[in-house]
């Protein structure tokens, strides 16, 4: 089995390596080859995502992925920046379907700027369709509005669209998902103003008469919003749209203390995956070993449980981040009175010596 790694900017290429400091420490005898992406591929060869990088993703069974961006290159050509590498990766290796769990551990309850009574033992999975939508329909550019109160004035615009299959593979990974959870799926849509929404919401509840077993609601995305911070454990399973899952995903992070804490899988039909933190690539705290490397670590038990077949040492892993947190261990952004602050690197040294420990 083939691991792509792709560090990428910023803290990436630190969280990356404590990431990979982990594999190594189950020994599973896994391949693992780095390659440039984002602000440093484009530094080094022109492009975001060259192609010697896109080939090694193609080729992997699984990509760890660390964080891409920098504010100095926010100047460049769209089709130049960092972020272009993230959304090729998706669409040449066609991860359709984003898992975005939240999950607050008991130890950072306290850590959450909600009240420890409402995300105690939370634990939602927000399920968001990765390829679709507004992020990547066509028609889009810039031109002289050809009608409204302003024709002639120079507009920008885009095009929001679904097809049906895209929606019907999106709903059965999200009712297939809740079988093994809770449940209950609430899929989240515009529906009362845009038509690519009812066109969803219509989809979504045919699809749901395959799977009788599990409960469905709908729900307008600015209801989501509100519910996420005032009752957010009457959710089990998200499901929604690239767009409102890009913003919800962030939100239901930080119900959890820290978007440090919070992985991420890409998945394609063929169980190939991009793993990666939900956070990004922090560059204002680059370099200076401080940055919380357990979202990455818990992505790479992502990576194990659903692209590498290993889901016994993803519990392992898992379990060895628990048991660093209830050591009292803390890196800056979940850190509190009582508690040990430590930087990225010690933080990856305590998960690996935990893993040691399980014998």
């Amino acid at each position: 089995m083939k691991i792509a790694v792709l560090p990428g900017d910023g803290i990436g290429t630190e969280i990356v390596a404590e990431a990979v400091k982990v594999l190594r420490a189950l020994d599973l005898g896994f391949e693992m080859e780095e390659a440039l992406v984002g602000g440093a591929a484009y530094e080094a060869q022109g492009h975001p995502l060259p192609e010697s990088t896109l080939k090694l993703a193609q080729q992997a069974d699984a990509v760890l992925f660390g964080a891409v961006g920098d504010w100095k290159y926010d100047k460049l050509e769209r089709a130049l920046r960092p972020e272009q590498a993230i959304l090729g990766l998706r669409k040449h290796l066609q991860l359709f379907a984003n898992f975005r769990p939240a999950i607050c551990y008991e130890q950072l309850t306290h850590a959450s700027s909600l009240k420890p009574e409402l995300v105690a033992g939370l634990d939602i999975l927000i399920i968001r369709e990765l390829t679709g939508d507004i992020y990547f329909g066509q028609p889009r550019g810039r031109r002289a509005s050809p009608d409204g109160a302003f024709q002639g004035a120079p507009e920008a615009f885009d095009t929001m669209r679904y097809s049906r299959p895209e929606i019907e593979r999106i709903a059965h990974v999200a009712f297939q998902a809740a079988r093994k959870r809770g449940k209950k799926v609430t899929s989240v849509d515009k529906a009362n103003v845009l038509e690519t929404f009812q066109f969803w919401k219509d989809v979504v509840t045919e699809v749901h008469a395959q799977y009788p077993d599990v409960e469905l609601d709908h729900m307008y995305v600015d209801n989501a919003a509100m519910q996420l911070v005032k009752a957010p454990k009457n959710f089990d399973v998200i499901v929604t749209g690239n767009m409102f899952g890009d913003i919800l995903s962030d939100e239901a992070a930080m119900l959890t203390g820290s978007i440090g804490m919070l992985p991420s899988a890409s998945l394609n039909d063929r169980k190939q995956g991009l793993y990666e933190p939900s956070h990004g690539s922090a560059p204002d705290i680059a370099g200076q070993g401080v940055a919380n490397p357990l979202a990455t670590i818990l992505s790479a038990a992502m990576m194990l449980r659903f692209s590498l077949d290993q889901a016994e040492a993803a519990d392992r892993i898992e379990r060895a981040v628990k048991d660093v947190l209830a050591q009292g261990l803390r890196t800056a952004d979940i850190h509190s009175e009582g508690t040990t602050r430590v930087g990225t690197k010690e933080m990856g040294d305590a998960v690996v010596a935990r893993l040691k420990a399980q014998g």
